[in-house]
């Protein structure tokens, strides 16, 4: 790497020798995030029921919880190499399954299953790199590098994938595109496992040491309390992420805006939503990561949650104000990037199990904001479902207040 090139990466907050890891963890979540946008009206179209699609998601949600658990325990135990392989493995497994056999023959348990393997993958893969970084990363660069770390994962995943999908169903179909996922995961993995030469050093332990070390991912939010209300926290981060999709279309085409639109709207706010992951890196290393996730996450959150539900109506269905106030919501969302500095730094040892809460409820917001829709939106409509996110967005703010570092590291977060 040139020097003009490391000079770069440094200036941008990027840990150079991370770099192809970085740019790994894009082609991954690019090969990962094909289907997010279609699969589902899919299935429905080949004769499945919405209620057998929702399942196939909420079992895919599940795996993704536990594996996002795993990822951080398994990093510290065995190394994030080894991890992030043994995701690679679980999501080719899982799409050979799932796309070879499932799909084809619309076999809805074994799709149930083939699917929730394949859910294991990018957890373990992605998740194990960010905790890598936790440990790679100067601290008082960690906010910086952390925003990177969601500006890839987002990118990939919301926004690659996207994009990707729209011109390779056209080019490829639906099932060539679905096996092309495969080879961008190889490429993410060569990228991130092979070219990158970043050492990362496990401690020789014991079978039984690494058992423990596996328990530390449960043990540590008894003992370290504060590691559990960024777990909280951090389900609350992105629920209305995953609940939006299940209940705003409907919402948004009584209103007047077609499927197209809302995707557009949808495609949009992520594009504003990677590049404020990096902005909000640096706002926390500024400001302080406790302050950025309370004031800009929490309270930042709540609000444009209900301006942009509202926005159809307080604007007359304007289709560039409901965007403009859809991306709002969007670059806020970013505001708690600086939860995945924040709850590794709030011990000095046992920052993988840590982690391993955080992605925990990363994986968790999956499962719980369709749930939650599932459960209250019959009861109390789509106007009740938005409250509700934005009350949950201002608990958010009120348990970050308690997160504070441990006195030594406390140089910015004690306002």
């Amino acid at each position: 790497m040139s020097n003009s090139a490391v000079g770069l990466l440094a200036k941008i907050g990027m840990p150079r020798h991370l770099a192809w890891g970085y740019l790994g963890i894009l082609v991954f979540m690019m090969g990962d995030g094909v289907e997010q946008g279609w699969l589902s009206p899919y299935l429905i179209e080949k004769g499945m029921s919405l209620g057998q699609s929702a399942a196939l998601f909420t079992a895919y949600g599940v795996t993704i919880a536990i594996s996002a658990w795993f990822s951080g325990v398994l990093t510290e135990g065995f190394g994030p190499r080894k991890t992030m392989s043994l995701g690679v493995l679980l999501y080719i497994i899982g799409t050979v399954g799932f796309v070879g056999y499932a799909l084809p023959n619309l076999n809805f348990w074994v799709m149930i299953v083939t699917y929730a393997i394949r859910g294991f993958g990018y957890p373990l893969f992605a998740y194990s790199f960010l905790v890598w970084i936790t440990y790679r990363s100067p601290k008082e660069r960690l906010g910086a590098a952390v925003g990177w770390f969601w500006f890839v994962f987002t990118g990939g995943l919301n926004v690659f994938g996207a994009y990707y999908a729209s011109w390779a169903i056209g080019g490829l179909g639906y099932f060539n595109t679905l096996w092309s996922s495969i080879f961008w995961v190889l490429l993410g993995a060569f990228l991130a496992l092979v070219i990158n030469k970043d050492k990362f050093q496990v401690v020789a332990t014991s079978s039984n040491t690494k058992s423990n070390e596996l328990m530390k991912g449960i043990t540590i939010m008894k003992n370290e309390p504060k590691v559990l209300l960024g777990g909280l926290v951090r389900i609350i981060n992105t629920t209305a992420q995953f609940a939006f999709p299940v209940f705003l279309p409907t919402y948004m085409a009584a209103h007047g805006l077609s499927t197209v639109a809302w995707l557009q709207i949808w495609g949009t706010i992520f594009m504003a939503n990677i590049a404020f992951n990096l902005i909000f890196g640096f706002v926390g290393d500024s400001l302080g990561w406790r302050n950025t996730i309370k004031w800009f996450g929490g309270v930042g959150c709540a609000l444009t949650t209900l301006l942009f539900y509202y926005s159809p109506q307080l604007f007359n269905g304007n289709y560039w104000l409901i965007m403009a106030s859809g991306v709002l919501w969007g670059a806020l969302l970013a505001g708690y990037v600086p939860l995945s500095a924040l709850v590794p730094s709030l011990v000095s040892k046992d920052k993988g199990a840590a982690m391993a809460v955080l992605n925990l409820g990363a994986g968790l917001s999956v499962f719980v904001g369709p749930a939650l829709v599932g459960l209250f939106i019959g009861q109390i409509g789509s106007g009740g479902m938005a409250w509700m996110l934005a009350l949950l967005y201002l608990v958010s703010a009120f348990l970050t207040h308690f997160i504070k570092l441990p006195a030594p590291a406390l140089i910015k977060e004690n306002m």
